[in-house]
């Protein structure tokens, strides 16, 4: 009879964010207290910048923000670099990586810091689209004045050089922006990288100054827009009936945005029709209920279906998870449900099959349930984990799935439903089980000798009854995974070691590690 190689010996390796036992968490348990680096990456992957969730207000969850993207900057540079590139390309976490990367510049200026790792890189790493670095500037003047560093506008000018070309420009250049593209390119004075590009950047000076300025003949879609901006109304609204509409609206660059209102009349079906090949995934994502509404055909709707449900286009679009979801509750009819339920899958592709029996519980507490992502979001934390429990209880062998908040209700997956519409099924049930969260409690009544457990949660609990953790309910060879939406400073359980891990964010990327450790392999940051 085996003494050592039996289940409870075997190896499990650790995972990056490690805490300890330190004061309560905000619903007066146990609250245990990760290092810097681990409170700052999982603020980062949650926080949405200047808003408020359940137990934090806005700014001071910024300036917590903040205060460890200074520590941090200090402690481990490079360590920092990496996170905050990873937060922008990978985590899709737009306004934490702009502030992230501004924040540790002056952190870095103000300790006259020396590092191998450069300020100006930083900057340029987390500007990805046209519209940031105007974005950046903002943040920048309206927090440390407007006397903009050197390396602050070097990391900008390199993006811009990377950013700006004419479709970028039409685009993103607005009346409504505080730093307009001609701002930002008096400010920081990019080098252009061809002729082209700097007859670009003289033009956008010129027209800030004369708007009728003439076009340079190189600036072809610049051009193809002054053209379709002096059409009378009249030959607007007969471009739709024409067979080349696609391409002149696409030799000018123009986005749906753009063709609303230039088109000064309603947008018939026979106008989406005619975008829509060529519009962005998001923003067809986002003009599902439009489309119907306006009595867009099946033939063209099967073709938009095609594209949203394609695996390459889902990856590329870099969409969160539940955008597919509030999707699905936005458009109103059924064509949509079986594309939009396999792009939610393609973009959970990194979540782990789950061999043998797993727990997954979802917390449906009040503080999950009562404030969306930011204000003009209905996404609640709830709905963004019902996404996450949902979808990886469908890849499992073995999987029983609870909701939790003072209780705990069991929901069974349907055979051969699909995702999304069992995520709905779901979140019908919020409210069974009361408003409040206890983890203790619900892994007591749910924990059968499971091979793993899951807790996708804000971790913020009540006390375990006569002072029990998570610990004395799961045994220690058995792993348990918390899956944190919110970033707040104290989680529910010690991490990082003994079977006991914490990952977090609104992307599956932090899923990857699972499988190394339990291959008994130790898992890294994700960057």
């Amino acid at each position: 009879m085996s003494k050592f190689n039996i289940l409870k010996a075997r190896p499990f390796g650790k995972s990056p964010i490690t805490s300890q036992r330190a004061g309560r968490t905000r619903e007066g348990g146990d609250g245990y207290e990760r290092t810097v680096q681990g409170e700052l990456f999982l603020l980062a992957v949650s926080n949405m910048g200047g808003e408020k969730t359940f137990y934090e207000a806005g700014g001071a969850r910024d300036e917590r923000y903040a205060e460890l993207v200074h520590a941090a900057a200090l402690q481990d540079p490079e360590w920092t670099a990496r996170m905050l590139a990873w937060l922008r390309t990978e985590a899709n976490m737009r306004t934490a990586s702009l502030v992230g990367a501004a924040e540790f510049v002056k952190a870095r200026l103000e300790a006259k810091a020396d590092t191998g790792v450069t300020n100006r890189a930083v900057i340029a790493s987390v500007l990805q689209r046209a519209d940031e670095p105007g974005e950046l500037l903002a943040y920048w003047t309206a927090t440390h004045g407007r006397n903009v560093p050197k390396p602050v506008k070097r990391g900008i000018a390199d993006a811009v050089r990377r950013l700006y070309d004419e479709r970028s420009v039409l685009k993103w250049d607005s009346d409504a922006r505080g730093f307009r593209v001609a701002d930002v390119l008096n400010l920081v004075h990019p080098s252009p990288v061809a002729d082209r590009q700097g007859e670009l950047f003289q033009h956008v000076l010129d027209r800030r100054r004369d708007a009728d300025v003439a076009v340079p003949e190189s600036l072809t879609t610049f051009r193809a827009r002054r053209e379709l901006m002096a059409w009378p109304v009249e030959e607007r609204r007969a471009l739709f009936g024409r067979p080349d509409a696609v391409d002149v609206l696409r030799r000018a660059g123009m986005t749906w945005e753009a063709v609303a209102g230039w088109l000064q009349g309603p947008m018939t079906a026979q106008v989406w029709e005619a975008l829509a090949p060529t519009m962005g995934y998001m923003a067809a994502l986002r003009n599902l209920r439009n489309f119907d509404e306006a009595g867009m055909s099946d033939e063209v709707a099967a073709q938009v279906a095609a594209r949203l449900a394609d695996p390459g286009q889902v990856a590329r679009s870099r969409q969160f998870p539940f955008r597919f979801l509030s999707a699905y509750e936005t458009a109103p009819s059924l064509r949509w449900g079986h594309a939009l339920d396999q792009a939610l899958r393609a973009s959970l592709s990194n979540l782990p099959a789950l061999p043998g029996r797993s727990l997954i519980l979802i917390d449906t507490s009040g503080s999950m349930t009562g404030m969306a992502y930011s204000a003009r979001s209905k996404v609640t934390p709830a709905k963004a984990a019902a996404v996450f429990g949902v979808a990886l209880g469908a890849k499992g062998e073995q999987v029983d799935i609870r909701g939790f908040a003072s209780g705990v209700f069991r929901h069974e997956l349907r055979r051969g439903a699909s995702v999304i519409s069992e995520v709905d099924r779901f979140l019908k049930r919020i409210g069974e089980v009361g408003h409040g969260t206890d983890i203790v409690g619900s892994l007591r009544s749910s924990y059968r000798g499971h091979d793993r457990v899951f807790i996708i949660s804000d971790m913020q609990t009540i006390s375990g009854p006569h002072g029990a953790r998570v610990t004395d309910v799961v045994p220690r060879h058995v792993p348990v995974y918390g899956f944190n939406l919110n970033g707040y400073q104290k989680g529910a359980f010690a991490t990082g070691t003994a079977n006991r891990h914490e990952f977090g964010g609104l992307t599956d990327s932090t899923f990857k590690a699972i499988p190394l450790i339990e291959a008994g392999q130790n898992a890294d940051w994700p960057f």
